[in-house]
């Protein structure tokens, strides 16, 4: 079994800055992708950003240019710093990740219990 558990979220201004951390721990042979979602009310679970373990990133255009995410491979760890935050922003945001269990060929999907992210004033 892994255990994702995010940090970072809380109540910013627009404009301001937050950084999520997540950690990826257990039964862990290999994890290729990590990323973000988020979730605001009355809408579904969208992507916000993953990365491979290669380091190639993948970004939703709604944040381009205004998030960065970033991966320790050693750690198992994922941050997302997200500036110049904006209202549309708030949401509850998941950590995520496909990771590989020792003695196994196959890669499943695990989830964070979400941290939330409100902007406002």
């Amino acid at each position: 079994q892994v255990q994702l558990v995010e940090s970072g979220g809380g109540l910013v201004q627009p404009g301001g800055s937050l950084r999520l951390s997540c950690a990826a721990s257990g039964s862990i042979f290999n994890i290729n992708f990590m990323g973000w979602y988020r979730q605001a009310p009355g809408k579904e679970r969208e992507l916000v950003a993953h990365i491979t373990s290669y380091g190639s990133t993948n970004y939703a255009d709604s944040v381009k240019g205004r998030f960065t995410i970033s991966r320790d491979n050693a750690k198992n760890t994922v941050d997302l710093q997200m500036n110049s935050l904006k209202p549309e922003d708030t949401a509850v945001y998941y950590c995520n990740c496909n990771a590989r269990p020792p003695y196994n060929t196959k890669y499943y999907p695990y989830w964070g219990r979400g941290t939330q992210v409100t902007v406002s004033s």
